[in-house]
């Protein structure tokens, strides 16, 4: 067996090789670089970045993990990107939202993550081009869909360019670390909402106030030690919390999707999906002849919602995700047929699928 002391002088060398391979890949990349403004195409192209991934984990032997695989290409490419320009990423803030984790989680931390205030002001960022790109939640996996989201979609000419999956945990936390020492628990309603079993079983004489996000409560909390926060992880760091008790949620399994958004149409993958919005017109089997043609066609459609159109009363626009790409011939066709079916559609953007 080899002693540690050549084990670490090979580890050294190994770093060594990967730090020139390293510079290597970042003459390449900005090189690329220069090609795509001389031609005007976008530094971030998803489909790519999911290519790398996938070729990656396509060959990897191990014993070094997939997951873990993907987190160091991330920062990696995110990097890279750097080198030809900083990539700015409007979220919804304020710092230390779950909106915050999942733009790291997808941009990586050489990304510059500017924090909005609402919902459409992370539209206006991306449309008025102070930001690339916006990052947004659309549903969560206990507590439905973000109407708000969808509202914006429908006079907002950005597309859909790819989504995330994170999965929330909330944590109960406060300046001290003691239960006794809570007076007040703020909270977002959807994270009170995901712990209410807990909240009932553990604090159930301590009011529960609602603040706009996570994030905000962690803020009132920092600042006030009779004041606790439901909040992310990432909210003990920022704010200088203390944990009073860990993943308080009454289930799991709880995934926030997120939607990137931008001026942007990424290209084919291979496992794409496909957001619209339409709306019908008030006769008998409107609907079902509008989506008859995915059926028709074997596409899977895996959600739909109805809102309010808001332009007329007792009108309504559907929001429908399906599988596949829309330049796919498949996919073309049914929403050829589709579209002879509905009094008003829109695509919202065809993108990779996130991983859950």
């Amino acid at each position: 067996m080899k002693s540690i002391d050549e084990l670490r002088q090979e580890i050294d060398q190994i770093d060594d090789n990967i730090l020139e391979l390293l510079n290597k890949r970042a003459k390449c990349v900005i090189e690329i670089g220069k090609i795509k403004q001389s031609q005007n195409k976008p530094l971030y192209v998803p489909s790519r970045e999911k290519a790398i991934y996938e070729r990656l984990k396509s060959i990897n032997k191990g014993p070094f993990p997939n997951e873990s695989l993907k987190s160091v290409f991330r920062e990696i490419i995110s990097a890279s990107l750097s080198l030809e320009e900083v990539q700015k990423i409007a979220y919804l803030g304020p710092e230390g939202t779950f909106t915050h984790l999942a733009g790291i989680k997808h941009f990586g931390l050489s990304a510059k993550l500017l924090a909005s205030r609402s919902i459409p002001e992370v539209f206006e960022d991306v449309e008025k081009k102070r930001c690339d790109y916006g990052i947004i939640p659309i549903e969560n996996s206990l507590e439905g869909v973000v109407n708000h989201t969808l509202d914006m979609f429908m006079n907002s000419n950005l597309k859909i360019c790819g989504e995330v999956y994170l999965e929330v945990s909330h944590h109960l936390m406060n300046k001290t670390g003691k239960l006794e020492d809570v007076k007040r628990i703020y909270s977002h309603p959807h994270a009170i909402a995901q712990c209410r079993k807990w909240l009932l079983r553990e604090a159930g004489n301590v009011p529960i106030i609602e603040v706009e996000s996570t994030a905000k409560a962690a803020e009132i909390a920092s600042k006030d030690e009779t004041a606790a926060a439901i909040a992310s992880e990432m909210s003990e760091i920022v704010y200088g919390l203390k944990i009073v008790s860990k993943s308080i949620e009454d289930f799991t399994n709880n995934y926030t999707r997120f939607l990137i958004i931008g001026n942007f149409e990424p290209e084919i993958t291979g496992n794409d999906k496909t957001s619209l919005v339409f709306s019908v017109t008030h006769r008998a089997g409107s609907l079902y002849q509008a989506l008859k043609s995915f059926a028709e066609n074997g596409i899977n459609m895996t959600k739909i919602e109805s809102r309010p159109s808001k332009m007329k009363a007792w009108e309504y626009v559907f929001y429908v995700d399906i599988d596949g790409h829309y330049k796919d011939n498949r996919i073309k066709e049914s929403i050829d047929k589709f579209s002879k079916e509905v009094s008003f559609f829109k695509i919202l953007g065809s993108y990779p699928k996130g991983e859950k």
